[in-house]
């Protein structure tokens, strides 16, 4: 049996919490015994609340004395919960036999505690860019989920599903994690390698637009005009516009500009860079050029946005 506590911070989402666990309970059940035994555990001597309102009840961690696999979930505001007595607690269950998996926001965690230096590991897409430059000792990698030798994270739940279904395979055996998989009418994982898409209807018509979209995505900053795009990958800038319009209904120059300003808009809700460095983040040479972009295409001016957000 392998003895199993899944810490749970607060403001976790339920369909995250949801992916660490059930698949332990449907391994049991699949297995016809529990090969999977677990408990919750909390950062504090205090009920933690998930997005959905849901509780967990009270267990500090400080209170487990071992585990054959630490899980950490968790959400929003990570640093004021990343005391110094929980990142002891999670240095002293860290010994050498112990698999510790982090999830959505759980890899801030660990990486915070500085149990992921010299790893590799990933993070919530929304976050990628900021992990890395928090955590240099870490090799932040774009990838659905990473295992790094005893050290696993993943993404957001659906990545944190197909991470799990992998553990238990890892564990015992593709018998059961196929059997599991089943009983949640999960047939296509996708690679764990394959990158975190912000928008994924990209993936699922056409392969070629697939491999466009991502070298937009990773090149917002400084967009690449679409004769690289197509020379990079062996096509002509014909070929690629085609795709779109058959894939997508618009043509790569648009979708692209899109791609901008959606990162744009998420830079303007929920960070506190300025307008001149969002402009520059997202590949616009100057801030009116910028700002009219982004009104044609949201409906109101960036300026609004934040005065709104204000």
């Amino acid at each position: 049996m392998t003895k199993t506590v899944v810490l749970v911070l607060q403001q976790t989402n339920t369909l995250t919490l949801a992916a660490a666990v059930d698949p332990l309970r449907a391994a049991n059940r699949q297995a016809g015994s529990e090969v999977f035994d677990w408990q919750f555990a909390t950062p504090e001597p205090h009920d933690v609340t998930l997005t959905s309102g849901l509780c967990v009840p009270a267990a500090p961690l400080h209170r487990v004395s071992s585990c054959d696999i630490l899980i950490v979930v968790a959400g929003f505001d990570l640093q004021p919960q990343s005391s110094p007595q929980l990142m002891a607690s999670l240095r002293r269950l860290a010994n050498p036999n112990t698999l510790l998996a982090a999830m959505d926001g759980g890899p801030w965690v660990l990486a915070n505690a500085g149990l992921l230096d010299g790893h590799t590991a990933t993070t919530h897409w929304e976050d990628m860019e900021s992990f890395a430059s928090t955590f240099p000792d870490v090799n932040c990698l774009n990838a659905r989920y990473v295992a790094s030798g005893n050290r696993w994270t993943s993404g957001g739940a659906a990545p944190a599903l197909d991470m799990m279904l992998h553990l238990i395979q890892t564990r015992y055996g593709t018998s059961l994690a196929t059997r599991v998989a089943a009983s949640f009418i999960h047939t296509s994982q996708p690679a764990p390698t394959d990158p975190q898409l912000r928008h994924p209807e990209a993936a699922i018509r056409s392969p070629l637009v697939k491999r466009v979209h991502e070298l937009m995505e990773a090149n917002l900053e400084t967009p690449l005009p679409l004769t690289e795009i197509a020379a990079r990958l062996g096509q002509r800038p014909r070929t690629l516009q085609q795709q779109f319009r058959k894939a997508l209904g618009k043509t790569a120059k648009s979708h692209y500009l899109s791609l901008r300003l959606t990162e744009a808009h998420r830079l303007l809700t929920q960070s506190e860079k300025s307008l001149h460095d969002i402009a520059l983040s997202t590949g616009f040479g100057a801030q009116s050029s910028f700002s009219r972009a982004y009104k044609r295409h949201h409906g109101k001016s960036p300026t609004a946005i934040r005065q709104h957000r204000a």
